[in-house]
C-alpha cells in the first residue's frame, strides 16, 4: 500500500518527485504533537490533563508557538489532502473512493471516540484526580461517548471529501484553460481576504467556540475550506511544481515581517488592557487585525515550506519512509502518549515549563515509536 498520512490517508508516495510532501507530513506531524504538549503545560483548559506554567517568560514563547502553528499547520493538512483527492477519485471511481474514505477515515473516528478517548479520560480520572476505581466502573458512569478529540480533523476531511464526491457526481466542472500559478502578490491578497472572511465568521463563532459533538472550531474553518479548494486547483493545474524561487523569496520576506509584528498584540493587550477574547472574535478591530495577520503569516509559511521542501527535502531514507508511514497512527495515538508522559511526571516538583523542555522530545519520539508498533497489528495497515 502507498504512503498514508494524517492529512491524506491517500496515495502521496506514488511518485519520486513528491517525496518532499511525505517529509513535510513528518514535520507537520511533529508540530501537532508538540502543539498539544505545549498546550498541556501552558493552558488550564483544552486538553485532557494540564499543568499551567506561572512564568510569564515561558507563557509568551508558548503562546507564540501555538499561534504560529495554528496559523498554518491544520490548513496545510487540508491542502495536501485535497491535492491527492482528485487523482484518487479518478483512479478508484465514485463508489470505491467513497467506500475507501469511509473505512480509512470513519473507523479511526469511531475508534477514538468510543475506545481511546474514554481510556485517556480514565487515566486522568484515576491518577490525576485520585479516584481509584476500575475502568469498567468508570465506564458505567461515562457520558461523553461522542468525543472526537483530535479526530475532528479526520471527520472534517471525511465531510469535505464526501462533498467533493457528491459534487463530482452532480456537476460537470472543467477548465478550458489551465489556471496560472498564483504570484506572490496574489497569494498575499488571498491571505488578506481570507483573514477578513475569518474575522466575519468569528463575530459569531469566535476562536475557542466548538461545535459539539464533532469538535469543529468554526472560527478556523474559512481557512480549512479555502485551502481544500486550493489543493484541488493546485492538483488540476500542477501548481506545486510551478511555484517559483521568486515567490519563495517574497513570501519568506512576508513571513519575517509578520513575525516582527507579533509583539504588537502583546502591546495592545497589556498597554491598552485589551481582553484576550477580543483577539479571538466578536466585532472588535483587534479581532480583525489578528485574523488578517494570522492568515498572512500562515499562508506565507505554508507556501514557503512547499517551495523549500521541493528544492531541499525531496529525498528519502529508510527512517523517513517509516516515519511518514506511521504519521497517521501518530496523529491518532499521540494524545495517549502525551497524557501518559505528563501524568508520569505529575509529582515532579519543578516548574511546568521545565517539564515541557524535558518531556517534549520524549513525547515526540515515543509517539512515533508507538505509532510504528500500532502498524504491526494485523489488518491495521489497511485502515491507517
Amino acid at each position: 500500500m502507498s504512503s498514508a498520512s494524517i492529512a491524506l490517508n491517500q496515495d502521496s508516495g506514488s511518485s519520486n518527485k513528491l517525496v518532499y510532501i511525505d517529509n513535510i507530513k513528518i514535520l507537520l506531524t511533529i508540530l501537532v504533537v508538540l502543539h498539544h504538549t505545549v498546550i498541556a503545560y501552558s493552558s488550564s483548559e483544552g486538553w485532557y490533563y494540564t499543568e499551567q506554567t506561572g512564568l510569564m517568560g515561558a507563557r509568551i514563547p508558548m503562546t507564540m508557538f501555538v499561534s504560529l502553528n495554528q496559523s498554518f499547520f491544520m490548513g496545510f493538512f487540508f491542502l495536501l489532502a485535497a491535492y491527492f483527492t482528485s487523482s484518487s477519485y479518478a483512479r478508484k471511481g465514485a463508489s470505491k473512493f467513497i467506500k475507501d474514505r469511509l473505512v480509512r477515515l470513519g473507523i479511526p473516528i469511531v475508534f477514538y471516540s468510543f475506545i481511546l478517548s474514554p481510556f485517556i479520560s480514565y487515566l486522568v480520572y484515576y491518577f490525576a484526580k485520585g479516584h481509584h476505581i476500575t475502568y469498567f466502573q468508570y465506564l458505567s458512569g461515562f457520558d461523553s461517548w461522542i468525543d472526537l478529540g483530535v479526530t475532528w480533523f479526520v471527520a472534517a476531511l471525511l465531510l469535505f471529501t464526501l462533498i467533493y464526491a457528491g459534487a463530482k457526481k452532480i456537476f460537470k466542472i472543467s477548465f478550458k484553460k489551465p489556471v496560472e500559478v498564483p504570484k506572490t502578490c496574489t497569494i498575499l491578497w488571498f491571505a488578506v481576504i481570507l483573514g477578513i472572511i475569518s474575522f466575519l465568521v468569528r463575530i459569531i463563532f469566535p476562536v475557542g467556540w466548538v461545535l459539539e459533538p464533532v469538535g469543529f472550531q468554526l472560527g478556523h474553518f474559512p481557512q480549512y475550506i479555502a485551502l481544500f479548494i486550493v489543493g484541488l486547483l493546485a492538483a488540476k493545474n500542477n501548481w506545486f511544481d510551478k511555484l517559483s524561487d521568486k515567490t519563495y523569496r517574497g513570501l519568506k520576506r512576508a513571513t519575517r515581517i509578520c513575525l516582527l509584528l507579533f509583539p504588537i498584540f502583546f502591546i495592545i493587550k497589556f498597554n491598552l488592557n485589551t481582553p484576550s477574547s477580543w483577539f479571538s472574535g466578536g466585532f472588535h478591530w483587534e479581532a480583525l487585525l489578528y485574523a488578517v495577520w494570522e492568515q498572512c503569516i500562515g499562508i506565507s509559511i505554508l507556501t514557503t515550506l512547499l517551495i523549500r521542501g521541493k528544492k531541499r527535502w525531496n529525498h528519502s531514507s529508510v527512517l523517513l519512509t517509516k516515519l511518514s508511514r506511521s504519521s497517521f497512527a501518530v496523529y491518532i495515538f499521540h494524545p495517549l502518549v502525551i497524557v501518559g508522559c505528563t501524568l508520569a511526571v505529575r509529582n515532579w516538583a519543578i516548574e511546568p515549563a521545565i517539564k515541557l523542555l524535558v518531556t517534549a522530545p520524549l513525547i515526540v519520539i515515543g509517539s512515533f515509536i508507538f505509532g510504528s508498533l500500532v502498524l504491526l497489528i494485523p489488518g491495521i495497515k489497511k485502515i491507517i
